[in-house]
């Protein structure tokens, strides 16, 4: 973190490091998957398809977003949907992780309740002397030397990993300390029965 920043200061990397890791969780974890009653069954009706129709259903999806099926052909296609689902819930950013999240969280709902606070949380990365300490090339910190806020945006924007090592210091810290959750204190809200946090994408 401290010795050898070039692969936090190069711009691609991030991009490329993460490509790569969806890529390889892609590879490993993606598989379609269909309920062992109803295999036969939705084997057959993969096998049956009218390409034509499905092509056609497609076309129109992908111009306007919905579609009604109304023959018996463009009713098939749309049941293969609902029998099948993509697995791919390891790969960080893809739907199917999306949907497993939305899942828990129902679960969560139905067997403790309805959450009773919404919390957005949004560390101010670039004013922070912590942050600012990680995204400096130097050793020392200072606290007596203060940066123009250009100059504190401009480490910041310059070093992603350590805004968002930042970024994920914060939210344990929120969690553990305002929260509660496995302090030796109570949390700010009280006794928590649970909680459940996402990342905007």
């Amino acid at each position: 973190m401290y010795h050898d920043k070039r692969f936090q200061l190069d711009k691609n990397f991030p991009f490329i490091a993460f490509s790569h890791q969806q890529i390889r969780q892609s590879n490993t974890s993606g598989y379609l998957l269909t309920a062992k009653p109803k295999f036969s069954e939705v084997s057959k009706r993969l096998l049956n398809l009218n390409q034509d129709t499905l092509q056609h259903v497609t076309e129109i999806m992908k111009s306007e977003g919905t579609f009604s099926p109304k023959t018996q052909d463009e009713k098939d296609c749309f049941q293969v949907l609902h029998d099948i689902d993509l697995v791919a819930g390891k790969v960080q950013g893809s739907l199917t992780s999306k949907k497993y999240m939305r899942s828990e969280l129902f679960a969560l709902m139905a067997s403790e309740g309805a959450p009773s606070w919404y919390i957005t949380v949004t560390p101010a990365d670039f004013e922070h002397p912590l942050c600012l300490y990680w995204a400096e090339t130097n050793e020392t910190f200072t606290p007596d030397h203060i940066l123009p806020i250009q100059a504190q945006k401009l480490h910041v924007t310059q070093n992603p990993v350590a805004a968002a090592r930042f970024f994920n210091f914060m939210i344990e810290t929120f969690i553990k300390y305002i929260l509660g959750v496995d302090s030796s204190t109570r949390g700010a809200y009280g006794d928590m029965a649970w909680y459940y946090g996402t990342v905007e994408q």
